[in-house]
């Protein structure tokens, strides 16, 4: 996964945390707008997710950005 990437989800799950707490799911689509318009990150999001992890739709912020970081 791109690095530019990483550092959105990273950023969006800490934002999400801190808004909604430690127990705020959220799915892959959060990371983009309600419109497609980068289709090639959005499946690159979806295969990490989905392919590589098989994580549940709907998952916890702290566990993606922990997963995320990891993978750095």
């Amino acid at each position: 996964m791109r690095d530019s990437l990483r550092q959105k989800i990273v950023t969006v799950c800490e934002e999400k945390i801190a808004k909604k707490g430690e127990n705020v799911g959220l799915s892959f689509y959060a990371f983009f707008a309600n419109r497609n318009d980068d289709p090639v990150q959005l499946m690159e999001a979806a295969e990490w997710w989905i392919k590589c992890h098989q994580l549940n739709h709907f998952e916890k912020a702290v566990k993606i950005r922990d997963m995320v970081k990891a993978d750095l």
